[in-house]
C-alpha cells in the first residue's frame, strides 16, 4: 500500500497517511484540529478544507456551492488521499496555529509486535507435537507373518529411528484394514509427549501418503467472544480462521452470572453444550471455508480463563467467585476432543491452557508464551484490558501476576452513551481550544451513536489537558459555551446535537461518566504499582510494557498516560500482540517446546490477590484522581500542563 504526504497549512504540519485514507483522519494524527461533530458523515459541513495542490476522492457536499468547489473548498470528513496533496485549513474551520502547536499531544498507538513462525524456526522451536510419517511397509508372507501392529511399530523404529512407541485402541481396531488399503503403504500420526521420556503415542493411521495434510486448531474461549485458527502443521500458515459470540451470553454477560447459573440444576452441564455449541460451529466453518478434510486434523489447542476453562471441562466453577477464590485445578491433562462434544475424530487430543488462580486463567498464560515474555530477559509488564484486568510482571527468570476488577467502562458499560467498538462509535476526538467546539471521528464515518473505549480515554484525557475538566473530573462551571450544561442536577458536555447523531438524542459525557472511567483506570493503574511494590520494583524499573487483548490495539498511548491509566513510560517500549490467548494457543500447535514449557512457566508464577493485599486500597485512593494524586508519578505531564 503506497503512503502520501500531506501537508497542512497554515499549520506547517506535514504527515504521511496510506492511500485510501480521509483527510479528517490525517488531521487527527497530525494534530491538526478542524472542526466536526457528525462524526466524519458529512452531514454537519464544518470540516471545510482548501486543496490546493493535488487532488482528492470526493469530499464534494450538498454542504458546498459550486463557487466553494471551484476555489477548492471539500469536506474534510469524505476526502479520501490518492496522492500528495497541500491542504489549506480555513479559518472558520479551526484556530491560530500557534495555539494549537501547544495543546496538541501525538497520536501513538502501540506497535504490533507478535511472536511469530519464524521466530519460531530461527530458535529451533518449530517442532509440532503432532506430526506424520510415512511407511512403506513388506507385505506379511508365511514366512513374515508379524502382527500388524508389531509390524507398523518394528518399521516406525527401523525406518524413522522412533523409540518408546505406544499404540492406542482405535488404531489397533483400524489397522488391519487400513493397512491393506493402499498396499501397506500408509502414513502414521505421533502424538509427542508433553514431558519428555515418556512414551511417543501412535494416534491414527491414513492409507497412502497424507504427510503434507497436518493440521491443528487453535481456539481462544473468551467470555464473549470465541475465536479460531485452522493451522497446517507442515508449513506453519494459518489457513482459515473465524470468531462468534460465545453463545454462554445469553446466560448471562460476565463470569459471575455465569457461575451463578452453573450452580443451579443441569446449569453447568447447558453451559458446557453452548460453548461446545460455538466452537463446533466456528470449527465448522473454518474447515470449510479452507477445504479440509476432518480425518487430517490432528490436535487441538484452547485457551480461556478459568471460569470458561471449567465449563467447557464441566468443572464446578461454584468456589471461583467465593473466598478463598479457589479453582478446581491449574494444570488438566489432555483430554479427547470428542470427550467434551467437540466435533473431531476420535483421535484428536484436546490440550486445555493451564491456570495460575481464579482469576488469572489460561488466557493470559497463552498470552505471555505467545508474546515470548517467557523468553526474554527485559523486566516485563503484560497487561490484559478488559472488564478485568490481568497483570504479569517478571522475565524468563521469574513471574508475578494479579487480577483486579476495571469494571466495563472500557467496553460501553456504566458509560451513558458507551458502547462496543463498532460503526457509529466516536473512536477519535479533537477540540479548538478557543471554541471548545469538538471534531468526533467514528469508526465507519458516519453520525456518532455512542462512545467506546478508546474514544472515551481521549476525550477525557483531552478535556483534562486543555483544562475543562479538573483533576477529580469536574466540569469548569465559568466557561462560556453552549456545549456545557446542567442536566437534572448533573453537568455534561455535548458531544454532538441530535441533529448530527443516529439516534435523534444529543450524544454527552457526563459527570458520572468520568467518575465511572476513573474509576476503571484507577484500578488497572493502582494493580499495576501495586503489584512492582510487592515484588519491590517500580514503574521506573519498566523496560518493556506488552498489552493484550482487542481494546490495546486502540489504545492512544500517551492519552492513556495523561488520564492515569498506564504508567508514563517511554511510548516506544510499549508494544501490542492483539489476541495474546488466541496467539498462545496457536504456538502452542507449532512448537512441543512451548507445550513443554507452559507447565514450568504457570508454576513459576506467583499469583498476588489484590483484594488481600494491604496496599492495594491506598493505591487505588490515590489513582482516583486525574492522573494521580502524585503527579511527579507522571513527570511529563507535569512539564507539560505546567507549559
Amino acid at each position: 500500500m503506497k503512503n502520501y504526504t500531506i501537508h497542512f497549512l497554515p499549520h506547517e504540519k506535514k504527515i504521511q497517511i496510506p492511500e485510501g485514507e480521509t483527510l479528517i483522519r490525517a488531521a487527527i494524527e497530525a494534530g491538526v484540529h478542524i472542526n466536526a461533530s457528525c462524526g466524519g458523515e458529512g452531514v454537519c459541513g464544518k470540516c471545510r478544507v482548501i486543496i490546493e495542490s493535488g487532488m482528492v476522492d470526493g469530499g464534494i457536499s450538498e454542504r458546498l456551492s459550486d463557487e466553494d468547489l471551484e476555489k477548492g473548498y471539500r469536506l474534510a470528513c469524505q476526502s479520501v488521499v490518492q496522492e500528495d496533496i497541500t491542504v489549506r485549513v480555513p479559518v472558520e474551520s479551526t484556530v491560530d496555529a500557534s495555539v494549537l502547536n501547544v495543546k496538541s499531544t501525538p497520536r501513538q498507538t502501540a506497535r504490533i509486535q507478535q511472536m511469530d513462525l519464524n521466530d519460531l524456526k530461527q530458535q529451533g522451536l518449530f517442532v509440532p507435537p503432532v506430526e506424520k510419517k510415512f511407511l512403506e511397509l513388506p507385505q506379511p508372507t508365511v514366512e513374515d507373518n508379524l502382527p500388524d501392529v508389531t509390524r507398523l511399530v518394528s518399521y516406525l523404529k527401523l525406518q524413522h529411528d522412533e523409540h518408546h512407541l505406544m499404540v492406542s485402541l482405535p488404531v489397533i481396531r483400524n489397522i488391519p484394514d487400513i493397512l491393506r488399503k493402499e498396499d501397506f503403504n500408509i502414513t502414521a500420526t505421533l502424538e509427542r509427549p508433553v514431558h519428555e521420556g515418556r512414551k511417543t503415542d501412535i494416534i491414527h493411521i491414513q492409507p497412502g501418503d497424507t504427510t503434507a495434510r497436518n493440521y491443528a486448531i487453535a481456539v481462544d474461549i473468551g467470555t464473549t467472544t470465541i475465536y479460531g485458527q485452522l493451522i497446517d502443521l507442515f508449513s506453519g500458515e494459518i489457513l482459515s480462521e473465524n470468531g462468534d459470540f460465545n453463545a454462554q451470553i445469553s446466560f448471562g454477560e460476565d463470569v459471575i452470572s455465569r457461575i451463578v447459573y452453573a450452580e443451579k440444576p443441569g446449569g453447568l452441564e447447558k453451559l458446557q453444550q453452548v460453548v461446545v455449541g460455538t466452537i463446533n460451529k466456528i470449527i465448522n466453518k473454518i474447515v470449510r471455508r479452507a477445504g479440509v478434510d476432518k480425518d487430517d486434523i490432528s490436535a487441538i489447542t484452547l485457551a480461556g480463563n478459568t471460569t470458561m476453562t471449567q465449563l467447557l471441562l464441566k468443572v464446578n466453577p461454584r468456589y471461583i467467585r467465593r473466598s478463598p477464590y479457589v479453582p478446581a485445578a491449574t494444570l488438566y491433562p489432555p483430554v479427547k476432543a470428542v470427550n467434551l462434544g467437540i466435533e473431531l475424530n476420535e483421535h484428536v487430543s484436546a490440550l486445555v491452557y493451564p491456570a495460575v488462580s481464579s482469576y488469572v486463567g489460561g488466557d493470559i498464560v497463552a498470552g505471555v508464551m505467545g508474546s515470548g515474555m517467557y523468553l526474554t530477559e527485559k523486566l516485563t509488564l503484560f497487561l490484559d484490558i478488559g472488564t478485568n484486568a490481568e497483570i504479569v510482571v517478571g522475565n524468563r527468570e521469574w513471574f508475578a501476576c494479579a487480577a483486579c476488577s476495571a469494571g466495563p467502562a472500557f467496553e460501553g458499560g456504566g458509560i451513558e452513551f458507551g458502547m462496543r467498538a463498532s460503526k457509529g462509535a466516536i473512536e477519535d476526538f479533537s477540540m479548538d481550544p478557543e471554541t471548545l467546539e469538538p471534531m468526533n471521528i467514528c469508526i465507519g464515518n458516519v453520525r456518532p451513536k455512542g462512545i467506546c473505549g478508546s474514544g472515551l480515554i481521549i476525550i477525557v484525557a483531552t478535556f483534562f489537558e486543555m483544562k475543562i475538566i479538573n483533576n477529580l473530573g469536574k466540569f469548569d462551571r465559568d466557561l462560556e459555551t453552549p456545549r456545557i450544561r446542567q442536566k437534572d442536577g448533573i453537568y455534561e458536555y455535548v458531544l454532538a446535537w441530535k441533529d448530527e447523531t443516529q439516534i435523534d438524542r444529543d450524544i454527552v459525557l457526563t459527570e458520572v461518566d468520568i467518575q465511572n472511567l476513573i474509576r476503571a483506570k484507577g484500578a488497572i493503574y493502582s494493580g499495576c504499582i501495586t503489584l512492582l511494590e510487592e515484588v519491590g520494583l517500580s514503574v521506573k524499573d519498566l523496560e518493556h510494557i506488552i498489552l493484550a487483548g482487542g481494546f490495546g490495539s486502540y489504545i492512544d498511548l500517551e492519552r492513556a498516560m495523561v488520564i492515569g491509566l498506564l504508567p508514563e513510560i517511554d511510548p516506544g517500549k510499549i508494544t501490542y500482540i492483539g489476541n495474546g490467548s488466541l496467539m498462545g494457543a496457536k504456538m502452542s500447535t507449532l512448537s512441543n517446546h512451548i507445550r513443554r514449557n507452559v507447565a514450568e512457566v504457570t508454576i513459576n508464577m506467583t499469583n498476588f490477590e489484590l483484594s488481600e493485599t494491604a496496599s492495594f486500597m491506598d493505591n487505588y485512593v490515590a489513582a482516583l484522581f486525574l492522573p494521580h494524586t502524585d503527579i511527579e508519578q507522571f513527570p511529563k505531564l507535569k512539564e507539560r500542563m505546567k507549559n
